[in-house]
């Protein structure tokens, strides 16, 4: 099941604003529909989104966190803000050109210096809330965390990955190298040869053929002169 974490996130009760302007955005209801709807499935999440509302955010960040099923997170383009928040919610990978950005939350008010005493309360308890998600993600502490949320840390794909608020770069896979560098072929190849009606060679001629490519190759890796 694709869930899109796309636009603005909103709170559910908004939605239908932007729908009639056409204007892409997020709510919870949204995404609750469709984690009702995959049913324990693995769901894939495509995030490219600069945040918006934090409460709508945490919660879409909370209905992830506890859905039965494998979540995968894939970061896309911008995970910003709530969207960053959100993007800690499950296995995560990142597009080598996406971006994770982090920083305070943002409010406003009005009134006598109590009133502004207030607000400047409830935004560092928000901040802290937030902060939240990426210690659990990262194991950073607290203070760590709102250090790098009082910077607004802007993050390339490698940087967010260091800083383990995701886990690995989209399309980045070793697994053939390393098949080869441990001097095996694929099961799937040495599989595919043996079960081959088709191969002219007997099942010995068969193996030192592939002994002799797989030795090929493996000298080739050596001297720089291979890409797989």
């Amino acid at each position: 099941m694709k869930v899109d974490v796309k636009g603005a996130i909103i709170n559910s009760g908004d939605k239908w604003i932007y729908d009639w302007f056409g204007i892409e955005a997020t709510c919870p209801k949204d995404v609750n529909n469709l984690l009702e709807k995959a049913n324990g499935q693995d769901v894939d999440v495509y995030i490219n989104s600069g945040g918006g509302d934090i409460f709508a955010g945490s919660e879409i960040y909370s209905s992830l966190r506890e859905y039965k099923g494998r979540v995968n997170i894939h970061v896309v383009g911008l995970a910003a803000s709530a969207a960053s928040v959100i993007a800690c919610a499950g296995k995560s990978e990142i597009s080598p050109t996406a971006m994770v950005m982090v920083h305070n939350v943002s409010g406003g008010n009005q009134g006598d210096y109590q009133s502004m005493d207030k607000t400047s309360e409830i935004l560092q308890k928000a901040n802290k809330s937030i902060a939240a998600a990426y210690i659990a993600k990262t194991g950073m502490s607290e203070k760590e965390a709102l250090d790098m949320m009082d910077k607004e840390t802007w993050l390339t794909a490698q940087q967010a990955v260091d800083k383990g608020l995701i886990d690995t770069v989209a399309f980045e896979s070793n697994q053939l190298v390393a098949s080869y560098e441990s001097g095996l072929l694929p099961k799937e190849v040495i599989e595919k040869m043996r079960n081959s009606k088709n191969n002219p060679l007997g099942e010995n001629q068969a193996d030192i053929l592939l002994q002799q490519k797989a030795q090929a190759k493996l000298k080739l890796l050596n001297l720089g002169g291979a890409k797989i």
